[in-house]
């Protein structure tokens, strides 16, 4: 059984990072995204390299929805503890900067579909069972109307 609990807080150092996802706004207040069979889901992957989780947040976008962030902000961590192993997902949001004309993702052969909703309604989309996705959520909704709006 996987189990996620979120944390606003600083990533420890010795909790390696599996993934880095965001939630990217529009200046209308809404949020972009990505479709795969179907279903509605945030944009990120794995850190590659020595990339930073900013690095890593812009070089997916581009690649997955050809989108182009700015304004870059760390959110926290959901941690995943998947039987004997912990890891962490490292969430950010960011602004939309612009985008481009859809394209195929160079890792998965893809060209996923993109969706713009109103920033309110994510959870109605991503329809998150556990309590950590949707506390994330508001905790990326409160950030960006801090910095954003």
């Amino acid at each position: 059984m996987v189990k996620f609990t979120w944390f606003k807080d600083l990533l420890p150092e010795q909790l390696p990072v599996k993934q880095v996802y965001g939630i990217a706004f529009s200046n209308d207040k809404r949020v972009v995204l990505r479709i795969e069979d179907g279903k509605y889901k945030l944009t990120g992957g794995k850190p590659e390299n020595v990339e930073t989780f900013e690095e890593t947040l812009k070089r997916e976008y581009i690649e997955e929805l050809n989108i182009e962030l700015e304004d870059i902000y760390y959110l926290g961590y959901l941690l995943v503890e998947e039987y004997s192993d912990k890891y962490a997902q490292v969430r950010m949001i960011a602004k939309i900067k612009d985008i481009h004309d859809s394209h195929i993702d160079p890792a998965t052969g893809k060209i996923y579909g993109r969706e713009m909703v109103a920033a309110d309604r994510i959870k109605d989309y991503l329809n998150y069972a556990d309590l950590a996705g949707n506390e994330m959520i508001d905790d990326a909704l409160q950030l960006a109307m801090n910095n954003y709006f």
